[in-house]
């Protein structure tokens, strides 16, 4: 029993001495709850949207002060045109606009019927589908109470439109979503194994002791792996063209820069992560702990960043998955060029520089 007391108390010192364990043990359950707890909710917040009211009237007037004061929605900007409303989307603000027909008040109480259009931006279609429903509602509760003493029928003539994907298909949204995942999983992960690999294998030393630079051997690691990674990426924009029907509307060219910078990305997050581990299971548990979770419920994939708590919002931001994302609905759906996709690139372009640094800073200290 001495000797099995002694064997547990010796566990536990070990245990405790190493601070990725009790990462592992203790850090990620509490941060996979805090996430949950706080982004997986369908409920709408602060959601930017435009009006285009062309009666401006006491009636318009009241039922947009009733759709801001719900807490739902942020009315961003005051449209004078139809022609403003696809620039209006383009720029990724605006989620919704709400159409006023002239003389609305007016016809609504002489002839009980008045026009209203809801457009809806539907590149993810759960959360154009649900913009569109909550602003009914409110609309409706809203002339229900207005009207409930004058007792005069009245109708609202809704015309629904969902920009980009009319037919909300989801595919939309998961194929994009889908694309930036694997990417940035199998290419972080492949990269990270294959230097740690070396290190256990004992074959480090052999490139250590040559008169390679820290950045010779970085730059000759990743190379392979940016062809693979984007071999992968090419796979799933076919498969998701040919076979789920999701459009590329905008340049292809574009489209596969943009998926060779976050490849570029991935591949010098896995390498930074190889600096930090000793063993190909380390740095495994690493990529898919710190990347899978994070990736699929921070990026925007499946749950809207607009209803996410506002601390939560900022930390979304160092996800490249989120970017990488927002690129692939601009290009692929809404067919946009590169002015409007141009602050995604920098913040790549930024964050693959930051960890190749990181990489060969740490690179350098290993060869002292």
């Amino acid at each position: 029993m001495k000797r099995l007391i002694g064997f547990i108390r010796k566990e536990i010192y070990h245990i405790f001495r190493d601070y990725r364990t009790l990462i592992i043990l203790f850090g990620i359950p509490v941060a996979q709850i805090l996430i949950f707890g706080f982004v997986v909710t369908n409920d709408l917040r602060d959601v930017k949207i435009a009006v285009l009211d062309q009666s401006k009237d006491e009636v318009t007037t009241a039922i947009m002060d009733k759709i801001i004061s719900s807490g739902y929605f942020v009315l961003e900007e005051e449209l004078q045109s139809i022609d403003q409303i696809d620039p209006a989307f383009r720029t990724g603000n605006i989620k919704e606009v709400i159409i006023f027909e002239s003389n609305f008040a007016e016809k609504l109480e002489k002839n009980g019927q008045a026009d209203l259009k809801i457009i809806a931006d539907a590149s993810d279609a759960n959360t154009g589908n649900l913009i569109a429903n909550y602003t009914q509602g409110i609309i409706l509760n809203y002339l229900n109470e207005m009207y409930k003493n004058i007792q005069i029928p009245y109708t609202i003539n809704k015309y629904e439109r969902f920009f980009y994907n009319p037919n909300l298909k989801a595919v939309y949204m998961f194929i994009p979503g889908t694309m930036a995942l694997i990417l940035i999983l199998i290419s972080t992960l492949m990269t990270s194994i294959s230097i740690t690999k070396e290190k256990e294998l004992g074959t480090m030393e052999t490139l250590l002791v040559s008169p390679l630079q820290p950045w010779h051997i970085i730059i000759g690691k990743v190379m392979p792996y940016i062809f693979l990674a984007f071999s992968n990426a090419v796979i799933i924009l076919i498969l998701g063209y040919f076979v789920f029907g999701v459009p590329i509307n905008g340049s292809i060219i574009l489209l596969l820069v943009s998926s060779i910078l976050y490849v570029s990305l991935a591949l010098s997050l896995g390498i930074f992560i190889s600096t930090l581990s000793d063993s190909q299971l380390t740095a495994m548990f690493i990529s898919m702990l710190a990347l899978m979770l994070p990736t699929m419920v921070l990026s925007g994939f499946i749950f809207p960043i607009e209803n996410m708590p506002k601390i939560i919002q900022w930390l979304t931001a160092i996800m490249p998955a989120r970017w990488f994302i927002s690129i692939l609905k601009q290009i692929m759906i809404k067919g946009s060029g590169i002015l409007f996709i141009w602050k995604e690139l920098v913040i790549l372009t930024s964050m693959t520089v930051l960890f190749i640094v990181l990489s060969i800073k740490r690179f350098k200290i290993r060869l002292e």
